[in-house]
């Protein structure tokens, strides 16, 4: 069967939206494929980190984010312990971005669509097989697809991997949480006082003003219903029974616009490839919400993975270019794992656990542990590879610098690689169809040049022209 399209990515939810594309940002053929007929989220407010807007912005997206969003500090987010925002991070974006998921889903879809990839609804997956030319993808409805590759976007319950035979161990759930936006009788300053008696013992348990007279409600549930990120949704009448049972009163809650409940499982697939089926997002990795990192984890996954994919397809990729993705990605979310475990602890109500958080909150006061937390949670301190005798820069993001004309992400709105140049010495040359090259002595850098990725990590620094190509041939492949 000759294959009817490039990649077919099963799951449209941010990470599913954001990797079509990037893919169709260098003309690669994509097919969507999402088994719920409408989009479902509950209108659940999810946080967008730094790293997630530079990546944004690198697009041309952050300003229709923002329109829809509210900013609030880049702060508080380890543990919910509080803390102060350091004055100079590193970013133009240092701040947090609060907005309805179901909002970034259709504007991630809509960006998706206007640049070419189909989509297609009620369209659920239920079998494939490979071979040394492609993927043949069956359908719940009999029909049958042809592709040259296959990505699961499909979440934490993801039938691609379990297809796959790709392990998934980890932890099962041990604790479930109740979330919910609820409108309340009870008075604010009522409100306010019984949160911080109950806090003193529930660090977990929370209500927080969301506007006309609603409640943003966090609770603990009273047992575990299915291992996984999310389950089955409660009820109003759970909502109220665990009020009661934690604080001693349900506030007067009524009228909720959304419920859900989350567990604490934790858990990372063993494989993100193999041969030409890929995982991303939740079908690669869950864990608790808690830092709000879940999303940006998985948008992050699909910036890293478009480029190099597309370059598989669009045959000019350098050997072993596609196997980064499981080599730079995979110990990032061993990582996130870490810190949300870590995190889970010190929201225990045992003395031992609030011992603790007490200690880190008074280190917390420290301007370096401070940022280095936050560089944890945003991702603003990751760094790729970081190979000895490597200058420091390589394998880091780039922040929005100026640069001649305006900005640098401006720049980066295609998808392609950069050459930055402050020497006017050095060029693209043969990879100029996939690099742009942009000469500039003003650009506020300490380098004479770099080499930036399409995901806006640097690949390169230096002035000498051979050992840029060598990089550009690493990253870019053979010249044209």
């Amino acid at each position: 069967m000759t294959p009817s399209t490039d990649v077919v990515v099963v799951g449209c939810g941010p990470t599913g939206a954001v990797l079509a594309a990037e893919l169709r940002l260098h003309g690669v053929r994509v097919l969507v494929l999402e088994q719920d007929t409408e989009p479902t989220s509950p209108v659940r407010i999810v946080g967008l980190h730094i790293r997630t807007l530079e990546l944004l912005a690198m697009r041309g997206l952050l300003d229709r984010v923002l329109e829809r969003g509210r900013r609030r500090p880049a702060a508080g987010f380890f543990a919910a312990i509080p803390g102060p925002v350091p004055d100079d991070l590193d970013s133009e974006h240092a701040y947090l971005v609060g907005i309805p998921q179901p909002v970034v889903v259709d504007l991630l879809e809509h960006h998706a669509t206007r640049l070419g990839a189909e989509v297609r609804r009620g369209r659920a997956v239920t079998g494939f097989s490979q071979d040394d030319d492609g993927v043949t993808v069956e359908l719940a409805d009999g029909d049958r697809l042809r592709a040259r590759h296959l990505v699961g976007c499909d979440g934490a319950r993801s039938t691609v991997r379990k297809l796959l035979g790709v392990g998934f161990p980890g932890e099962p759930s041990r604790n479930e949480t109740l979330m919910g936006e609820l409108a309340v009788t009870a008075p604010h300053e009522e409100i306010a006082a019984k949160l911080a008696e109950v806090q003193e013992v529930h660090r977990s348990f929370s209500l927080q003003p969301s506007g006309e007279g609603r409640y943003r409600v966090i609770v603990p549930a009273d047992g575990v219903r299915a291992d996984g990120v999310r389950a089955e949704p409660p009820t109003l009448d759970d909502f109220r029974r665990r009020l009661r049972a934690v604080a001693g009163t349900d506030f007067g809650a009524h009228s909720p616009r959304w419920l859900s409940r989350f567990g604490d499982a934790t858990r990372l697939a063993e494989r993100y490839r193999v041969g030409r089926v890929l995982l991303a997002g939740d079908a690669a990795h869950v864990h608790p919400p808690i830092g709000g990192q879940g999303l940006n984890l998985g948008v992050q996954d699909a910036f890293n993975l478009g480029w190099k994919l597309a370059a598989h397809v669009l045959g000019h990729a350098p050997a072993g270019l596609l196997d980064t993705y499981q080599a730079e990605r995979h110990p990032v979310a061993e990582a996130v794992l870490d810190n949300t475990r870590a995190q889970v602890e010190l929201l225990s109500p045992e003395p031992g656990a609030r011992a603790v958080r007490r200690l880190l909150t008074e280190l917390m006061a420290f301007d370096r542990v401070n940022r280095h937390l936050i560089g944890k949670i945003t991702a603003i301190d990751l760094r790729y590879g970081g190979e000895a005798g490597v200058h420091d820069l390589v394998g880091r993001r780039l922040p929005d610098i100026a640069v001649r004309g305006g900005r640098l992400y401006d720049l980066l709105h295609a998808g392609r690689g950069l050459l930055l140049d402050r020497t006017g010495h050095l060029t693209a040359g043969g990879w100029s169809d996939r690099v742009d090259h942009l000469a500039d002595p003003t650009a506020a850098l300490d380098v004479p040049g770099l080499l930036l990725r399409p995901d806006g990590h640097v690949a390169w620094v230096g002035a000498d022209r051979r050992d840029l190509e060598d990089h550009l041939t690493q990253w870019f492949g053979r010249p044209a």
